[in-house]
């Protein structure tokens, strides 16, 4: 019987992008925001301006425009937010999707053809301010791929229900006025069981749930390919 994982394989072999096709592979640079980054450990993770400049000049000392990865990272960054940390032994520090860092306001597409599931504003401190969650289906596989740090004008006119065709502009990215106060990028997940979740759905989990969500939530790689 065929898997989620196996269906996107064969029916997905090629990278479907999120972001402007003039970007080509050798625009992309993978990068570390785990403890094991010592470039980190100068920073104060606290302020979104710092980690803006660091990632920024990252991406130009390796001649990129885009900065990705996280997927099942450890990031210290959200012990920030109180968020994120209700009590010590259920710190969500895992992250369960694929940032890209690149410039607010670039346009971001649907990588496949889908349908607006929910949307919201999602705006505690280092939450993932304006959402949209897509829902989509291949061969008779539902799921469902989330895009946060959104400006605020992608919610505007936006309906549940609408039709996104695959290579459609449907939002641009927002900056740390608006976006949970981060560097601009777009948080990019997979969701097979959304449950009941509307214009939001955890982004970081606590290595207490890791093994449900990773499950849940696979590597969004199986869509963009980047790695």
């Amino acid at each position: 019987m065929p898997t989620f994982k196996s269906v996107l394989a064969s029916r997905l072999n090629y990278p479907c992008t999120v972001l402007d096709s003039k970007f080509t592979f050798k625009d992309f640079v993978p990068l570390d925001l785990s403890p094991q980054n010592k470039d980190l450990q100068k920073l104060d993770i606290s302020s979104s301006k710092e980690l803006h400049i660091y990632i920024w000049n990252y991406k130009k000392l390796n001649n990129a425009k885009i900065a990705f990865g996280g997927y099942l990272e450890k990031r210290k960054i959200y012990q920030r937010s109180a968020y994120f940390n209700e009590t010590a032994s259920s710190e969500r520090n895992i992250h369960l999707g694929i940032d890209l860092w690149l410039d607010a306001d670039s346009d971001i597409f649907a990588p496949i053809n889908g349908r607006v599931h929910s949307f919201k504003n999602n705006t505690n401190f280092g939450d993932y301010g304006p959402t949209i969650i897509l829902e989509h289906s291949i061969d008779g596989f539902s799921f469902f791929t989330l895009y946060g740090h959104l400006s605020e004008s992608s919610l505007v006119g936006l309906k549940e229900g609408q039709w996104i065709e695959k290579g459609m502009p449907f939002a641009t990215l927002g900056d740390a006025s608006v976006n949970g106060d981060y560097p601009p990028h777009l948080h990019f997940q997979i969701i097979l069981d959304i449950k009941d979740f509307k214009g939001d759905y955890p982004g970081v989990c606590s290595s207490l749930d890791v093994d449900y969500y990773q499950q849940n939530c696979p590597d969004p790689d199986l869509i963009l390919k980047l790695k």
